[in-house]
């Protein structure tokens, strides 16, 4: 049983070197051998976060979220500190988007009620 297990592990490693390319050709050999095969495979590739965006990527995530090590400290360090700071603006933006689209909507709805105090529009104006 540790063999397959070692055999399976090794043919993952190699897929994931080869890339999305090599997922998907290995994903249509199976499914010209047997669909049902094909199909596994096709729902572990996407269980797995395989054919999500940056599958090929060179900064791979591990399985716990962290990020695999460089093998060079002062390197990795770098690569940390870079990833925080992109995290702090992400988080900068998202929040200054959600800003935005509350005055866009406290905008929309001050509209709303001064036409709604003016009163009814006349009726020659065609309401939605």
């Amino acid at each position: 049983m540790d063999r397959i297990k070692d055999l399976l592990r090794r043919g993952e490693a190699t897929l994931d070197h080869w890339g999305k390319p090599g997922w998907i050709g290995a994903m249509v050999f199976l499914f010209i051998l047997a669909w049902p095969l094909g199909l596994a495979f096709l729902f572990y590739m996407i269980w797995s976060g395989r054919m999500g965006k940056g599958c090929n990527s060179r900064w791979k995530r591990n399985r716990h979220g962290a990020y695999q090590s460089s093998g060079n400290a002062v390197f990795d360090s770098y690569k940390e500190e870079t990833l925080k700071r992109l995290e702090e603006e992400q988080t900068a933006f998202q929040d200054f988007m959600e800003r935005l689209r509350r005055a866009k909507d406290q905008a929309e709805f001050d509209q709303f009620m001064d036409e709604r105090r003016r009163g009814p529009a006349p009726s020659g104006e065609a309401t939605a």
